[in-house]
């Protein structure tokens, strides 16, 4: 098995969304802000080179959106997909799997893409199973007000229109042991419903893919949640346990979101489960 990151561009956010109800003077030290209260945000996927499978975890936004709707999030940075893949020698077409932790549109916008007449969506890996789970494909597909702008339908239906859409297998304990992908899923339900954390199983470490339910190292504390996580006590709770875990184990979080920081580990502190040491991706792919 190899693994592989994936820069599929960078935006910002605001801040203030990004840390909830923690006041600007205690999360600008980790995530500091620019005029506009924006914070710098990564959406760095994972492919997973295993045998004949070429898995891709996330898609990040991708590009089918309009002038306005890009305008929103400061798209910076030169990185996508597929200068991403080019540069390890892949092409979008090699693509097995792709794997959505959920299906709010930075996670998945990447997934789908204009025809060549712009007249029509289609799955923008034509040689690809997408995988997601039941009970949150019908959570994105008959949304919450709450969540209605990030469930985009053009980023979501022409995967199950094209045929190419399996559902994973749900855990009631939380963990699914050994999916059909070949790694263990964490579900959490405290930021969107039934969102999937990939743990898998590279030489003698476990990576766990953290998606949203650590977006940066900035969010580390447990009272630190996201204004847009739809059960924030919830939230308190399954980072409360993947965190202790992860300390436990010496897990190694691979950070999709945060801009500066691309894995840690994690130890047991005073003051709860705290940043132990930073790596990039070429420390911990390439030893």
């Amino acid at each position: 098995m190899q693994l592989y990151p994936i820069e599929s561009g960078n935006f910002k956010l605001d801040g203030g969304a990004m840390f909830g109800v923690v006041p600007k003077s205690l999360w600008q030290r980790t995530n500091p802000a620019d005029a506009n209260n924006m914070i710098d945000i990564a959406a760095r996927c994972l492919l997973i080179e295993d045998g004949n499978r070429l898995i891709l975890i996330d898609t990040g936004m991708g590009d089918k959106q309009n002038d306005k709707f890009f305008g929103y999030y400061y798209l910076w940075g030169t990185d996508s997909i597929d200068n991403s893949l080019k540069q390890l020698g892949f092409h979008r077409d090699d693509i097995t799997d792709v794997f959505m932790t959920h299906l709010h549109f930075d996670h998945c916008g990447g997934s789908v893409q204009w025809n060549k007449d712009r007249t029509a969506y289609e799955p923008a890996f034509k040689n690809a199973h997408f995988w997601s789970n039941k009970e949150h494909w019908q959570w994105a597909t008959q949304p919450n007000n709450r969540e209605k702008a990030s469930f985009l339908t053009e980023n979501i239906l022409p995967m199950q229109e094209s045929g190419q859409l399996k559902f994973t297998g749900i855990a009631e304990d939380r963990l699914l042991k050994n999916s059909e992908l070949g790694f263990d899923i964490f579900f959490a339900d405290g930021h969107t419903d039934k969102q999937m954390i990939p743990l898998i199983k590279y030489k003698d470490k476990t990576i766990a893919f953290m998606a949203d339910l650590l977006p940066t190292v900035g969010h580390l504390p447990l009272p630190f949640v996201m204004g847009y996580d739809t059960r924030p006590l919830l939230t308190l709770d399954e980072k409360e346990l993947f965190l202790n875990k992860a300390a436990d184990e010496n897990f190694y979080l691979f950070l999709e979101h945060d801009a500066h920081n691309q894995i840690i580990t994690v130890k047991h502190t005073e003051k709860g489960v705290r940043l132990d040491k930073t790596y990039t991706t070429q420390d911990i792919f390439t030893n």
